[in-house]
């Protein structure tokens, strides 16, 4: 198998997991659950829930641009743009990051 044939081929892989990733972005507002998700299922279950109230109200140290995947007042529609911008960052990031690192 030829360089260029390889190449391709990884190219045509990496843009089906970036429609893959960019799909998943779009529907999971839709498809996630509004009960507690697994994390503060378990912390619930370990820490009193006062305490947990209590913890989530301290201020972060660094304010998020988009708290709780959304974009506030946008409904389901800033739900998809800030998980799909996220995503985007992500991806640009890995790429930089590979970019750099690549021998």
């Amino acid at each position: 198998m030829s360089d260029t044939m390889s190449g391709n081929q990884n190219m045509k892989f990496l843009y089906a997991g970036i429609a893959i990733a960019l799909l998943i972005s779009v529907l999971a507002p839709f498809l996630a659950s509004s009960d507690p998700d697994g994390l503060e299922s378990a912390a619930m279950d370990i820490v009193d829930e006062a305490k947990l109230t209590a913890m989530e109200e301290v201020a972060p140290a660094v304010e998020s641009p988009m708290p709780d995947y959304a974009i506030e007042g946008m409904g389901k529609t800033g739900e998809v743009a800030a998980i799909v911008a996220g995503t985007l960052i992500v991806l640009v990031i890995g790429f930089a990051f590979g970019k750099l690192t690549k021998k």
